[in-house]
């Protein structure tokens, strides 16, 4: 909880979210969030808000020199840490990642990393979708993540790398005949979460192309909606790579194939970009700069 005190006693300061996330390099939704996590752990409100503007409740003012002292006694000790580097840069790295890449990216860029010969941090590895991974690495929460490009753009103080476009393809049980559409007239959608980066991209598609379809269920990711539809379940569309489909549904079986039958989507290629974010202040450690590498080398070989 000291990064969510050191915001405290920043907003405090500067009397502003906007202000304390610019000079903490947050954005100003983050440091609200992490003001409402402080708030609902400590049981009390820190700030009275109205409108853009925020100013210390009657508990704020009474907590602000508490903290103050907790955060001081932090640096203090950061400080006397600070002098063993090589303790430092062994410190754990805290990786997000969609299940996808876990499954189908990630274990190999581990292997690459773990190849060298130096020690080398514990790695954390956080799921969740990209959604969710930006929130805890806009907190600083994580290191980097690696996940669907946010549509929001990259803030300053992180770097975005794009590791592949990974087509989308449809999908019916196997033996399902005719085309996408008559899947759609047909079968229940086993859908891709709407409140999902990749979900929003299939959404966006069947609108463009006017497709309707029968509900059935939703579901968060690609990997699991693949067995969904081989349970016969109904029809999806997915993003093909990282779970071992063909592109153009002709091409020679892949492992992810057996059990469903495959169709490229028509008109404009959809696809959904993945890549690492990562803070700019996390890759000045090696051991996270290398694994960053590690995780594009890993990419380009699948290329």
């Amino acid at each position: 909880m000291i990064r969510y005190l050191k915001t405290f006693v920043t907003a405090a300061e500067t009397a502003s979210f906007s202000a304390a996330g610019a000079r903490l390099g947050l954005t100003q939704s983050a440091v609200s969030a992490q003001i409402q996590r402080l708030e609902d752990d400590l049981g009390v409100q820190l700030f009275e808000r109205t409108g853009r503007a925020v100013s210390l409740s009657d508990d704020g003012r009474r907590l602000l020199a508490q903290a103050q002292g907790v955060v001081s006694a932090y640096q203090s000790m950061r400080g006397e840490a600070g002098a063993h580097g090589a303790q430092a840069a062994l410190a754990p790295i805290h990786i997000g990642a969609i299940l996808t890449v876990q499954l189908g990216l990630l274990p190999g860029a581990i292997q690459r990393w773990s190849a060298a010969p130096a020690s080398l941090p514990h790695l954390n590895i956080v799921p969740g979708m990209s959604v969710q991974l930006l929130a805890q690495i806009d907190a600083r929460e994580l290191d980097l993540a690696v996940m669907i490009r946010p549509r929001i753009g990259v803030p300053a103080d992180m770097k975005w790398v794009t590791l592949m476009h990974e087509p989308y393809v449809a999908i019916a049980p196997k033996g399902t005949r005719g085309t996408v559409a008559d899947w759609a007239a047909a079968l229940p959608f086993v859908r891709y979460n709407r409140r999902s980066y990749g979900g929003d991209l299939v959404e966006r598609y069947l609108r463009r192309h006017r497709l309707w379809v029968r509900e059935g269920v939703e579901l968060d990711e690609p990997e699991v909606i693949l067995r969904m539809v081989r349970a016969r379940l109904g029809w999806a569309m997915v993003p093909a790579t990282l779970i071992g489909l063909p592109v153009d549904g002709i091409a020679p079986a892949k492992a992810g194939a057996a059990g469903v039958q495959v169709l490229p989507l028509s008109g404009v290629p959809l696809t959904r970009e993945l890549g690492v974010l990562a803070r700019q202040s996390a890759l000045k450690r090696e051991p996270v700069a290398s694994l960053m590498k590690c995780l594009t080398d890993e990419a380009k070989s699948r290329g």
